[in-house]
């Protein structure tokens, strides 16, 4: 291609919207243009690198034995509601109503569908096993789309569904699809790690992530580097941390705290250390108010406390209204004692001796109060968040965390969908039987950004050579010179015949704006014409290097054709 012929509008200045690498470099290198919040149109160069994605991804899929097909992403209803999910996505689901008042919805996933097509179409159980994936457009309303494609409200998903005659069979479609989303990341080249997660509003037991560490991921990772654990905060089993308390049991006292309302503040007022607190959270989930407690250097897991509760919706933190009307007192003096409302103990507060509370009375805390003896939660469970320097729940090392995109995400769903609609089938005994489900995501269009997170600098992309929208790129020095020109040409032209996705930079411009461009939109190998064609000598350039080498014509083809094709076969 042509430089002349590309639709490429770069931009010098960083736009104000972008917050993140990926966000700020795809605008700059003319991959995509905003049409609204969360919503982008993908230029030529994007959507090359898109469908790169896309077909390294159908390539193992297919490898692996699924078979593609293309759900519609208008959807009606029913389906959901059959499941329960129309409600539980709630706001975040696209939903409206056709000219006939009928209600439909811009599909977020799939399960209930392709749950639905294999009932209607697959009865026997020698039919099984049945591995169906598709590579689409999702819609989700999110509440605070942001970092460019990251977290948006439309993105492109490969979604697949396996279904089985039982767990034994769900473990080797589940293997599989492991298997084949570790090709599949290593060949777009990231860095990744795979951790245990939530399974959230998918259902279901066993839950991976294929996580991409980068500072701006909006996921916490747990993980271990003596034994290989590792988990999302959502996930991450928390062990209890020895505290040395004071010895025996003392008697709970009233200790008046005016103006006192922070963990910090409280702090400073008793001159203890944070641990020697536990601090009471007011929530609502499901029209009940519910208390959380744990240590006061400790934060709760949301995630973790919504399922120990069997919320179907997500938690809210108490208005102040809530908390005053439960506990006569108004925020941050919230306490267990007394409390008429269900109060869930973080594993680490039942440890604890002769610790400082809220009083539920504003203005007054307790001290010394003890778990059973002053007040008696209605469970003792693990609803704290983990944090760096904890021991590994596996081995006894200590924790390491960071942040991560997730770019996949592997459930065991069991019959969760398949109970919901009559998915079943009848066995070699004629007995009616549940088919066993998984379901495996990637975030096709996610995996760009999270390529571009790890691969950067201060002068633009350097995409991994497998998904570069193209692979090498051939520069004339001054394209008015008809040696360079012809010699540059000549390159670009040998370069193609051998496979070489290839760019000729043939615009009158300075050759300082051609080196710019070529590594703001990150093509991994440059061929610079310049002066010395003459003599047959040009300069050969990886992206991931800092300085070029001057090689002949005929090495700078065979050098960029040998690593080119390296790098893609990986």
């Amino acid at each position: 291609m042509r430089l002349s012929d590309l639709l490429m509008p770069t931009l010098r200045e960083v736009p104000a919207e972008a917050e993140t690498a990926s966000h700020r470099l795809m605008l700059r290198a003319g991959l995509i243009r905003k049409l609204a919040a969360g919503v982008y149109s993908y230029l030529p160069l994007g959507l090359r690198s898109l469908k790169k994605v896309e077909n390294i991804v159908r390539e193992e899929m297919d490898r692996a034995g699924a078979l593609e097909l293309l759900m519609s992403a208008l959807l009606p209803a029913e389906a959901y509601r059959a499941s329960g999910r129309w409600d539980v996505f709630g706001p975040s689901m696209f939903k409206f109503k056709d000219r006939g008042g009928r209600d439909f919805c811009l599909g977020p996933t799939h399960e209930e569908l392709f749950t639905q097509a294999v009932a209607d179409n697959v009865h026997s159980y020698k039919e099984y096993p049945k591995i169906l994936y598709q590579i689409q457009t999702k819609y989700r309303d999110e509440a605070r789309p942001r970092f460019g494609i990251v977290r948006s409200r439309e993105f492109v998903m490969k979604d697949a569904y396996s279904f089985d005659l039982d767990d034994k069979g769900l473990d080797i479609s589940y293997k599989k699809m492991y298997e084949a989303y570790c090709r599949i990341f290593d060949r777009l080249g990231l860095d990744y790690t795979v951790v245990d997660a939530d399974s959230g509003a998918m259902g279901g037991s066993g839950s991976q992530e294929f996580m991409v560490k980068s500072p701006v991921g909006e996921d916490g990772i747990a993980y271990c580097e003596k034994c290989g654990y590792a988990a999302n905060y959502e996930k991450a089993e928390c062990v209890v941390m020895p505290r040395k308390f004071d010895e025996g049991s003392f008697d709970i006292e009233k200790i008046e705290t005016p103006d006192v309302h922070t963990i910090d503040e409280l702090v400073e007022f008793f001159g203890a250390k944070p641990y020697m607190f536990a601090k009471t959270i007011i929530y609502t989930a499901d029209g009940k108010t519910v208390a959380a407690m744990v240590r006061g250097d400790r934060e709760i897991n949301e995630i973790k406390l919504k399922n120990v509760i069997g919320a179907s919706d997500d938690l809210e933190l108490a208005p102040p209204s809530v908390v005053r009307e439960v506990t006569n007192a108004e925020v941050g003096f919230a306490g267990p004692v007394g409390l008429k409302i269900d109060v869930y103990a973080d594993s680490e507060v039942a440890e604890m001796k002769n610790f400082i509370i809220g009083a539920n009375e504003t203005g007054y805390h307790y001290k010394n109060a003890n778990i059973n003896k002053d007040f008696t939660p209605k469970a003792v469970v693990d609803i704290r968040t983990v944090a760096e320097g904890d021991d590994c729940p596996r081995c006894g090392g200590k924790i390491k965390t960071a942040q991560g995109i997730e770019v996949g995400h592997i459930f065991k769903l069991g019959t969760k969908y398949s109970k919901a609609l009559d998915l079943n089938y009848l066995d070699e005994n004629g007995e009616r039987k549940t088919v066993i489900m998984g379901c495996y995501g990637i975030g096709v269009t996610r995996c760009l950004a999270a390529a571009i997170e790890q691969y950067h600098d201060d002068n633009g992309i350097i995409w991994p050579v497998s998904i570069a929208p193209y692979q090498a790129i051939v520069i004339p020095v001054n394209a008015a010179q008809e040696e360079q020109y012809k010699t540059a040409e000549r390159i670009y032209e040998e370069l193609k015949k051998r496979g070489i996705e290839t760019l000729f930079d043939d615009r009158d411009e300075r050759a300082g704006v051609k080196f710019k461009d070529a590594d703001l939109i990150g093509i991994p190998v440059r061929i610079v014409v310049g002066k010395r064609c003459g003599d047959g000598i040009v300069e050969y350039k990886l992206r991931t290097e800092d300085k070029p080498e001057e090689k002949t014509v005929e090495n700078a083809v065979k050098d960029a054709e040998e690593y080119i094709k390296s790098a893609v076969r990986g």
